[in-house]
């Protein structure tokens, strides 16, 4: 299973709310105003530029910063509700707007290179996928992952808002509460495991005189050894020199790191060559299973792949909120799907070559760093996978909970101290405790928790392009005013809830057999599991969006409907 590899790692708008002008109708761009001089395929590349500027108003310097000054100075105007705000959520200041594309390139390599990205095709080819296969589906669910990525950060570097922000204008004031802490919930939990992972790396590669020491025998009741849980809580403390320096720490750890990474990376990937042989063993990796087994494995080895990033697709606009421009966002994220299918051919060339080199297979890059030996690898090997586990973590795992905690109290939390509560509940969470209780758990894990982003990123996606038309009022985004767009009922939008979880109800019952709490279940539930993320997505989006469309005609047929949606 794939688990098996990883298992060690591992309201519709009011018109006189709107502030910004709507963007033209693309569906009504044609090639009519372009001069007839120019030839019928330049006319085409033209109207398509055009397209696609308009649908992201257009650069950074033209058409971005502009409306983006006009919502801080619009926020400046009226005093937000102070339960609603503080530093970290106002919207973000042209100055603060500092991520170039490549800034946002070398985020996502930062993220990319590290231990569970290592095993990710090659746990598709312990399967019994053939090499070329895994990259494949590890690739395809990245491109799949790029376009809500592309399409969420859109609003973040548009408007310089995060993700608890912009979660408002679908889920309401109040009911933002919901996505932000589930979204939360999930990263507390991938912190633990990458920290988890980040100290095993230490541990492993102690000499043999400290590891085979009393303190490496393990404690019942805490789960572990104490030189084990000693070497986790030195990379936690780590971690938290750079979460202290807040966004502009994490953007420069993860501007210096990238060439770092990928330097190492390229050590790793000549050294197996060089020692195997060549690649030729890893080409020699057929698929080893039928058509129709292929296609039994296709599905859910997809979702899982989509699930490992679709928490990040759901608050890039953390990040795309400090971009310079639309331009750089998509610039930088379109690197995801490139970086991560070059990554993971790395992680089936090194795999592969392991089995020529050392005569049995060493799936585990920490493991492979300790058998190659020697003082100074060992020294580059603890340096190499530290860096590349904080580079993921922090990035991935912390910027979400943090500011999902000032969202929910701005007066008590700031990101440092959110960021602080993180790193304490991924100590709660015991992830020795975790990776060692199932063998499925990362599958688990991965599809599981897609069921609950997958539909919170429909509805926010339909609401954004489909219900607010990409425009949102900055000032009903701060207010608990009963007459702001974005108050609904009390504060929360009934339609989102109910969709939100419409869309997970059905995932339920794959869930609870693959972990073991159902012995069987009707094989309609075991598909939907299988495409958890898909299905809640696209069922909570279509549900938002018909109710959504009944609320507002019953409003056009009763105007005098007091407002309480």
């Amino acid at each position: 299973m794939l688990s098996k590899s990883l298992m060690f790692n591992l309201h519709h708008p009011h018109p006189h709310h709107e502030i910004f002008t709507k963007p033209k109708n693309i569906l009504s761009l044609t090639t009519s105003s372009i001069p007839t001089t120019l030839t019928n395929s330049t006319k085409i590349l033209v109207s398509q530029k055009k397209l696609v500027h308009t649908f992201f108003n257009k650069k950074c310097n033209k058409n971005i910063l502009f409306p983006m000054a006009s919502s801080i100075s619009q926020f400046d105007e009226f005093h937000p509700d102070p339960s609603l705000t503080n530093d970290d959520l106002k919207p973000t200041s042209i100055d603060q707007r500092n991520f170039s594309g490549w800034e946002m390139a070398s985020l996502w390599i930062g993220l990319v290179v590290g231990v569970p990205s290592y095993y990710l095709a090659g746990s598709l080819v312990d399967l019994g996928m053939s090499w070329w296969q895994g990259i494949a589906i590890v690739v395809l669910a990245n491109l799949v992952t790029l376009v809500p990525l592309i399409l969420i950060g859109q609003p973040g570097t548009k408007f310089g808002i995060s993700f608890p922000v912009l979660a408002r204008s679908s889920f309401g004031i109040r009911g933002a509460h919901i996505p932000t802490l589930l979204r939360a919930l999930v990263g507390c939990g991938w912190y633990g495991i990458e920290t988890w992972i980040g100290g095993e790396a230490i541990f492993l590669l102690l000499p043999k005189v400290v590891k085979n020491s009393s303190l490496s025998q393990s404690i019942s009741w805490l789960g572990t050894s104490p030189l084990e849980f000693a070497c986790f809580i030195t990379f936690w403390i780590a971690q938290l020199a750079i979460v202290w320096k807040g966004i502009d720490g994490i953007r420069e750890l993860e501007k210096y790191s990238a060439p770092i990474l990928i330097s190492l990376t390229s050590c790793l990937l000549i050294w197996a060559y060089v020692k195997a042989g060549g690649f030729g063993h890893m080409l020699d990796l057929s698929s080893r299973i039928t058509k129709s087994e292929f296609w039994s494995l296709f599905f859910p080895s997809l979702t899982a792949n989509i699930g490992f990033w679709a928490t990040l697709a759901l608050n890039i606009p953390d990040f795309t909120r400090y971009a310079k421009s639309q331009h750089d966002q998509i610039i930088g994220q379109a690197g995801l799907p490139i970086f991560m299918g070059l990554f993971t051919f790395v992680g089936v060339a090194v795999t592969s070559s392991t089995k020529v080199i050392f005569g049995h297979v060493i799936s585990n890059p920490i493991t492979l760093l300790g058998e190659i030996g020697g003082l100074f690898t060992m020294i580059l090997a603890i340096f190499g996978i530290s860096l590349a586990t904080i580079t993921t973590n922090i990035a991935a795992n912390v910027v979400a909970p943090a500011n999902a905690l000032v969202n929910l109290s701005p007066s008590r939390f700031t990101f440092r101290r959110g960021a602080i509560l993180t790193a304490l509940l991924g100590i709660v969470c015991q992830p020795w405790r975790l990776l060692k209780s199932s063998e499925s758990f990362v599958y688990t894990w991965l599809v599981g928790y897609s069921a609950l982003l997958g539909p919170i990123m429909g509805i926010i996606l339909v609401d954004y392009y489909l219900i607010q038309k990409m425009n949102l009022s900055i000032k009903d985004l701060y207010t608990l005013s009963s007459n702001g767009a974005y108050y609904y009922s009390n504060g929360y939008n009934l339609a989102a809830i109910l969709a939100l979880v419409v869309g997970i109800l059905p995932v339920i019952p794959g869930f609870l057999q693959n972990v073991g709490i159902l012995d069987s279940i009707p094989k309609s539930f075991a598909i939907i599991y299988n495409n958890a993320w898909f299905f809640s997505l696209f069922l909570a989006g279509g549900l938002y969006w018909i109710l959504s469309i009944l609320k507002k005609n019953q409003k056009e047929i009763d105007p005098l409907l007091p407002n309480t949606s």
